[in-house]
């Protein structure tokens, strides 16, 4: 018998007083669609940490439902991941997405600065401080971490932070469902065997996918990149088409053996909600799919 699939919503902390008043209603909408959990995003080198929190309650506050901070370790001490780490666990958090982090722009090489160099670090800290007290989720690259020195490192880096007691991993958004699968094959020859959910990011807008596309390395097939361009004036048509290729990708993944998804939301509901109805998610109940 499979495991029920795993759907989940990523968010990030509000930027402006206006976004802040528009999130308790994207939260609202998004948790009628039952996932399994909501994650919280923070800024680049761990900046906006307390911003994390304040939104992981305000997730709570406005759906109940279980929600997972991203804790990043770059340029941090053991002391203030172990206060992060209590502070989540006295505010019930029971998932971690744990993270390296963005490197400062200086950095001249790819090891962090800091107490915690690298990911898998983090993950044997939580679990020698905390036990099984936490789900840790850490992070996957189908096509290729941009700092990494080659697949084959990167893949190391992988394979290190299932070693140091990952229990789950969420990838990188990417548009060419091979990448994942032969990433799924390279775990099966390396015998790692936790979920892998992909990350999907729904396309409205050709400026920003390609700003988040160039941003982490993730390829974006030319066919879609000449039609995003050519639609890049007609908004509707635009998130038409984007929706229509996403919705594809999806269907590909869950068909042919994924374990949910994990949808970069941007935090705006409607891009989710379309995906969701068309792929036909709407008998969902309880967190499992019937």
């Amino acid at each position: 018998m499979s495991s029920p699939l795993t759907f989940s919503f990523e968010l990030f902390p509000p930027r402006t007083p206006e976004a802040q008043t528009k999130l308790p209603a994207v939260i609202g909408q998004l948790a009628a669609l039952r996932p399994d959990y909501f994650s919280v995003t923070h800024g680049a080198g761990g900046s906006d940490q307390e911003g994390t929190y304040e939104t992981l309650l305000t997730v709570v506050e406005h759906s109940g439902v279980e929600t997972a901070p991203h804790l990043t370790c770059v340029g941090s001490t053991r002391a203030h991941v172990a206060a992060q780490l209590a502070r989540y666990r006295a505010a019930g958090v029971k998932r971690i997405v744990a993270l390296r982090g963005d490197l400062p722009a200086t950095a001249l090489s790819p090891a962090a600065p800091g107490e915690f160099h690298y990911a898998n670090e983090l993950v044997s800290f939580i679990r020698a401080e905390h036990g099984d007290a936490f789900k840790i989720e850490v992070a996957a690259y189908p096509e290729m971490h941009p700092q990494a020195a080659s697949p084959t490192e990167d893949f190391e880096h992988f394979r290190r932070k299932v070693e140091a007691g990952a229990d789950a991993a969420l990838t990188q958004l990417f548009y060419n469902a091979d990448a994942y699968f032969h990433f799924m094959e390279r775990c099966v020859t390396a015998g790692i065997t936790i979920p892998i959910v992909p990350g999907v990011m729904p396309i409205t807008s050709y400026t920003n996918t390609m700003r988040f596309c160039n941003g982490c390395g993730a390829d974006i097939p030319r066919w879609i990149r000449l039609r995003l361009e050519e639609l890049d004036g007609d908004k509707t048509a635009l998130v038409d088409f984007g929706i229509g290729v996403v919705t594809r990708l999806c269907e590909t993944l869950l068909r042919d053996g994924a374990p949910g998804l994990h949808f970069y939301t941007i935090n705006q509901s409607g891009p989710s909600l379309r995906l969701w109805k068309n792929l036909g998610l709407e008998q969902r109940v309880g967190g499992a799919t019937s």
